[in-house]
């Protein structure tokens, strides 16, 4: 228990809880009328060091539960706990009085395919090359995903500008409703697949290898799609995957109610500076994938690319798959307009994304050169943001 229970997780509990109950003692009055800019500054600086603390806790506990249980069930974990995350903060936003509510949804899912696909992705390649140079990867894995970007990011994000609908990039009622559902239900399929028959598709092969055969006689063991070879087997200890389960909880549940003051004062500042209204969707991506693309980059630099490729191209994958349904019945429900459609030049930047990775996983092993070329298109979407 003192494994689970470690006293930097009691720290962080401890910390994390500190805040909330501070902030919804006696912040509460500042949230709720007019805020100075030091104030909101200081509001700021205090929950984003919280929220990200609480972050960081969730990666871990996800982190341990993966080694217990394999993959993919423990990248699935921690892509599922982030993107709920996300969810959380886009949706305070959403219920707010901002100009960007309307948009908070399409800006945050692009951002987080800009950082999450290029920046980090780029960064993975590099930094793992550094080390192992060329890196080997489930291809027939990493096409799946491609597969589930393409239908899940093109509905959500490039159908908006082109069907008959309310027009600037609106679903109707009806659309809204048709589209969650099937966005929803693809994903469902996604992930069936992908913890029960296709499991073998998303774990690391061995070296030399860039596939693992369908194992048509058997089926994998915990102990071979485990991160390490020493790692206990599923199910010898189910208190412990009970005890982490309940930390995870713990650590988003502050995530939970911090989200709406977060949101109240990030409004407010990009009102206050006049700064791009578009910033609001990467300052939530950012902040929630911060401790993601740090386990990621570890990964990379552990010789496990496909961990890495399950972290990000999962972490897109579940944005779309959670984010876009629950964005659009939060817009029903509250009757506030939901604006998805990409602009003409983030359409372009959406589809030069995709092109250039499945180029560079196209089957073949990784190369520097294809993670500059990402990082570049990552350099091209903030120049934009700022000069478009």
């Amino acid at each position: 228990m003192k494994q689970i229970l470690s006293r930097a997780t009691i720290y962080r509990l401890s910390f994390i809880w500190a805040m909330v109950g501070m902030i919804s003692l006696f912040g509460r009055h500042s949230f709720t009328t007019g805020m100075s800019n030091i104030g909101a500054g200081l509001s700021f600086v205090i929950l984003l060091i919280t929220i990200i603390v609480a972050s960081f806790g969730v990666v871990k506990q996800a982190d341990q539960l993966a080694h217990k249980l394999g993959e993919p069930y423990g990248t699935l974990i921690l892509t599922l706990s982030i993107a709920s995350i996300e969810v959380i903060l886009i949706s305070a936003v959403m219920l707010g009085p901002a100009e960007s509510s309307s948009t908070i949804g399409k800006d945050s899912t692009f951002s987080v395919m800009m950082i999450i696909m290029n920046l980090v992705i780029g960064l993975c390649i590099l930094l793992g090359n550094l080390r192992h140079k060329e890196q080997e990867y489930n291809a027939s894995g990493a096409l799946t995903y491609f597969a589930m970007i393409i239908i899940l990011g093109g509905t959500a994000l490039i159908l908006p500008n082109f069907v008959i609908g309310k027009g600037t990039g609106e679903f109707t009622f009806v659309q809204s409703i048709a589209v969650a559902i099937i966005v929803f239900i693809i994903y469902a399929f996604f992930l069936k697949y992908q913890i029960t028959d296709y499991r073998h598709l998303y774990v690391q092969p061995e070296a030399g290898m860039m596939d693992i055969p369908y194992p048509r006689n058997r089926e994998l063991k915990p102990e071979e799609v485990s991160f390490d070879k020493d790692v206990t087997p599923l199910g010898t200890d189910k208190s412990e995957i009970f005890t982490r389960s309940i930390i995870l909880i713990l650590m988003i549940l502050p995530i939970v109610l911090l989200s709406h003051n977060m949101a109240t004062v990030v409004d407010f500042g990009i009102a206050a500076t006049g700064l791009p209204i578009s910033l609001g969707g990467v300052l939530i991506a950012m902040i929630v994938f911060i401790p993601e693309s740090i386990t990621a980059i570890q990964a990379a630099r552990n010789n496990e690319f496909q961990r890495t490729i399950n972290l990000c191209h999962g972490a897109f994958v579940s944005t779309v798959g959670l984010t876009v349904p629950a964005v659009l019945i939060v817009g029903l429900v509250s009757s506030k307009p939901v604006l998805f459609g990409l602009s003409p030049s983030e359409m372009i930047l959406f589809v030069l994304t995709l092109l250039l990775s499945l180029i560079s996983f196209q089957g073949r092993r990784t190369s520097p050169i294809l993670g500059v070329a990402h990082l570049g298109l990552f350099a091209l979407f903030v120049l934009l943001i700022f000069a478009g």
